[in-house]
């Protein structure tokens, strides 16, 4: 099983996307894995909130995050589906996803993730499908 510190080695060193959007990872006490993203103009649509691609990639990441710290070995988790709700404009705010592991099987997860604003207001629900692939070396974690 991959360990906390090699996932957030993996996260902070190696995964560009995380570096250019400015999140960091880290893992609660119940090992959920944690995504904070500062508020950022860029990412913003026409209308001033952050865009929804944006909010859906902080959710998959967590939800990723936590299915990955749950396998042995140093196989590849593959996101295989993403059911994503927005609930509510995330205008002018930092953003807070946590994962949550509502199944772990042998080969396939399914995963809760919920993303917060800066005020604890719920601005997106989804869920996601996991697999774990044996075959595919994740590499140097």
């Amino acid at each position: 099983m991959p360990t906390k510190d090699q996932l957030l080695k993996s996260f902070h060193q190696r995964a560009r996307l995380a570096r250019t959007l400015h999140m960091t990872l880290s893992f609660d006490e119940q090992d959920r894995a944690v995504v904070d993203m500062p508020y950022d103009p860029a990412y913003t649509h026409a209308l001033g909130g952050t865009h929804g691609g944006i909010i859906a990639t902080l959710l998959d990441i967590a939800g990723w995050f936590t299915a990955a710290l749950t396998h042995p070995g140093n196989g590849w988790v593959a996101t295989t589906e993403l059911s994503l709700h927005l609930l509510r404009p995330a205008k002018d705010t930092a953003l807070r996803a946590r994962g949550e592991l509502l199944h772990r099987g042998k080969r396939l997860d399914v995963a809760e993730m919920k993303c917060w604003d800066e005020e604890d207001n719920l601005v997106a629900h989804a869920t996601g499908t996991f697999v774990y692939l044996e075959e595919v070396p994740m590499g140097d974690r």
